[in-house]
């Protein structure tokens, strides 16, 4: 009788586990049985590089409502998607930013620019005008019709704080019913009196305060930046102007960072975003540069990670905190001069209010798909993502990364900008190398941002 050998195999191990699951392969790890693994490797990360940069298509959609400029805008703490934005026509909007509506729409909030607009507690929202004015309103607050059934009437404030002069910031303490606005000095309101609680200022400062933030971590700390070019810290508790750094030009816009209570982020006139640990003022920790323009506005991403810029180069960029260049850059044909950014909470889109009155969303990632992603899609995405880190250091992979089509003018002035700071640069090493020895020395660009300290 003859014996056979059979060569026995589970069918399970050669079919897929679930209906829509892909057919199991078993490879042969070897190394040497694969000599194009690399190769193989690297066109994938070029195609996946390629395929971000084909899918990046930022720009999701536009709030409108405004008929001028949206200078100013709040996110509402604790919430993902309820935004107020500010306009220079005296218009205040509350918008619900996922289903891309209006909650609230008040035409004729101030009379003449909404300067300054933030949420407070129990839906309580604060705006502030150049009509020496701050309105506190109720957000949710509907139009309801006249008794008379006249129509939808006008909504009113629910209490009105008189000012002495034009109102530029407001900001809302963290925990308690107090607020701070910036005019020619800073000062302390209480929602239940009508006047200002304390006036916070030095001595020898004659600024006009274009804006003021409280610390997210310490509540009682308060910063200020001035048109004579200050940045300023105060304590509320004290009542006094703890310290003081001049700069070489004025700030526009800052942002407390949300996960390191000790660094702040300015956007100033001179086309840089400077990060500033308050421990050590006299340099900043990181120079951010990109805009070809003032940088008008700057807020940091919830994840403290990154953070967003607008500028008078009507651009909008996103940053990697720790990276000062190559920034992400988004515009549009007809997106003016950029007045305000905003994060949302959940950290996946950016908010934009520019010049021409509209309030337009992008995605904080260019080429995040929106909507549901299957188990499958996000391993895939991953995949991506892991092969293109892994590559980042080939020359071609990285070219395509960092390639950003601008428009022509943005460009050209990127242009000329580069030819003047190199011009200066050698002008500078001429000079010093026709000076004698030791008189002249070179001296690091962050040494020269702050001119003065006061404490």
């Amino acid at each position: 009788m003859v014996k056979i050998n059979v060569l026995q195999h589970a069918p399970a191990a050669h079919l897929p586990s679930r209906p829509g699951d892909p057919t199991p392969t078993s490879r042969n790890l070897d190394p040497l049985m694969h000599p194009f693994a690399r190769a193989r490797e690297r066109t994938r990360a070029l195609n996946a590089t390629k395929m971000e940069r084909m899918f990046a298509k930022p720009f999701v959609a536009s709030l409108e409502g405004h008929v001028d400029a949206v200078e100013t805008m709040a996110r509402k703490p604790e919430t993902l998607d309820i935004v107020a934005s500010g306009s220079w026509d005296g218009g205040l909007i509350v918008h619900d930013v996922s289903r891309r509506s209006k909650v609230l729409h008040i035409e004729e909030a101030h009379k003449g620019k909404v300067s300054g607009v933030c949420f407070g507690q129990q839906d309580r929202l604060l705006s502030c005008g150049v009509d020496r004015n701050i309105k506190l309103w109720n957000s949710h607050q509907n139009f309801d019709d006249d008794e008379s059934g006249a129509g939808p009437s006008q909504i009113k404030p629910l209490s009105i704080f008189p000012g002495k002069t034009a109102f530029n910031s407001i900001d809302h303490h963290r925990y308690d019913p107090l607020f701070a606005t910036g005019s020619n000095l800073v000062q302390v309101w209480d929602e239940t009196k009508s006047a200002a609680v304390s006036n916070l200022t030095l001595p020898t400062s004659t600024e006009t305060v274009t804006a003021v933030r409280f610390n997210l971590a310490e509540a009682s700390v308060l910063a200020s930046i001035g048109s004579d070019r200050s940045f300023t810290l105060y304590d509320i508790r004290t009542g006094k102007a703890e310290r003081r750094i001049i700069m070489q030009m004025r700030s526009n816009s800052l942002s407390w960072s949300p996960t390191f209570p000790t660094s702040v982020l300015l956007a100033s006139e001179d086309h840089n975003l400077y990060t500033f640990d308050i421990r050590s003022m006299n340099t900043p920790t990181q120079i951010y540069k990109a805009h070809v323009a003032a940088v008008m506005s700057c807020d940091w991403s919830p994840t403290g990670l990154e953070f967003v810029s607008g500028g008078w180069d009507r651009t909008v960029r996103i940053w990697k905190e720790g990276a000062g260049s190559q920034p992400e850059v988004y515009h549009t044909k007809r997106m003016q001069r950029v007045m305000s950014t905003l994060y949302t909470g959940d950290a996946r889109f950016v908010l934009s209010g520019s010049d021409d009155g509209n309030v337009r969303i992008w995605k904080a990632h260019a080429a995040d798909k929106l909507g549901v992603i299957t188990a499958r899609e996000r391993a895939a995405i991953e995949y991506r993502q892991s092969l293109k880190a892994r590559w980042k250091a080939d020359a071609e992979v990285n070219k395509i990364a960092r390639t950003r089509h601008l428009p022509k003018p943005v460009y050209k002035a990127a242009q000329l900008k580069r030819t003047m700071l190199d011009a200066q640069r050698v002008k500078e090493e001429r000079r010093r190398k026709h000076t004698r020895a030791g008189e002249n020395k070179p001296k690091a660009e962050r040494k020269k941002v702050v001119i003065a300290e006061q404490s």
